[in-house]
């Protein structure tokens, strides 16, 4: 097996290649691997890039212990999206890529060194009833909890979305994902999405196409849209003032899902954006960093090549 280092975006990022090649019944399939992620850490997104010398029947990708979905881009080229959640620990993991066509069979296994991020902390003033909810809703909260977990469970099996992400509202985020949240004093979940100073009534886009599997009020997000972009990749818009979707809608990019609000556990009007990838909660800025406009190892996302 032949190990190849090369640079295919600006060095900011993590870039690596690797090639192998499995002789099998006189025939050969030589596989490239690339690597390429705003950083290889907690939170973070990786675009895990394949390219074979000859068209592939089937590639699959495994890491963090869970097999990551692939889908051919081109005749020679298949990406696997990769997310690092929050509780990861920071340590040495395995990825394996297995390419087959016909009976011939390619495998590359590498070292994906997770690195730590430091959070900040946040201490925010809300309603009590978000921090220390009263008996009254206890069922309604472990429902819908139940029910989201569901949803991050059963993805669409097929590539929903098409061309670049890009950021649900024009207004910059203004909180960072991964915060340590302190809410009257006590400490509570991490921040698992990004929020946008955005003013109450802004009009809220779909980051890309999927599928609307939920529209409607939850306790502690208040009336919340969430998008099924297909192959385990989810967008959470959360705090609406109203919602414009309805569950089973198909919807394209940009399509307007509602408004910006202040509904659940806020302490003002702005948008919460939250993804989930292959059950993983990253940064919503990782996922505009790997699949936004300006896309990186010569791959335009926009028109899937």
């Amino acid at each position: 097996m032949k190990v190849v280092l090369r640079a295919l975006v600006p060095l900011a990022a993590f870039v690596a290649a690797w090639t192998s090649g499995v002789q099998a019944t006189g025939q050969r399939l030589d596989v490239t691997v690339a690597i390429r992620a705003r950083a290889i850490a907690v939170g973070e997104v990786v675009v895990v890039t394949m390219t074979t010398d000859t068209p592939a029947d089937e590639v699959r990708v495994k890491a963090f212990d869970r097999d990551q979905p692939a889908f051919r881009d081109s005749p020679l080229v298949w990406r696997a999206i990769v997310g690092i959640d929050l509780d990861v620990v920071p340590n040495t993991y395995v990825l394996t890529v297995d390419a087959r066509a016909g009976e011939v069979v390619s495998h590359v296994s590498r070292d994906l060194l997770v690195a730590n991020r430091e959070f900040p902390t946040r201490r925010l003033t809300v309603d009590d009833a978000y921090v220390n909810p009263p008996a009254a809703v206890t069922e309604r909260i472990t429902q819908e909890a139940k029910e989201l977990d569901l949803i991050w469970k059963s993805p669409a099996a097929t590539r929903l979305w098409t061309g670049a992400f890009e950021r649900p509202v024009p207004q910059d985020a203004n909180s960072a994902f991964g915060s340590r949240s302190v809410f009257n004093g006590e400490s509570r979940s991490p921040h698992s999405g990004a929020d946008f100073s955005s003013p109450a009534g802004t009009p809220i886009h779909a980051p890309n196409a999927g599928r609307v599997v939920l529209a409607r009020d939850l306790y502690f997000t208040g009336n919340t849209v969430i998008i099924d972009h297909g192959l385990g990749l989810f967008s959470l818009l959360a705090h609406l003032s109203s919602i414009d979707v309805h569950e089973g809608d198909v919807v394209a990019a940009g399509r307007v899902v509602g408004l910006v609000g202040a509904t659940g556990r806020v302490t003002g009007p702005h948008l919460h954006w939250g993804v989930r990838l292959g059950g993983a909660r990253v940064d919503p800025l990782s996922l505009l960093d790997a699949l936004g406009p300006k896309t990186t190892a010569g791959v335009d996302f926009r028109r899937g090549r």
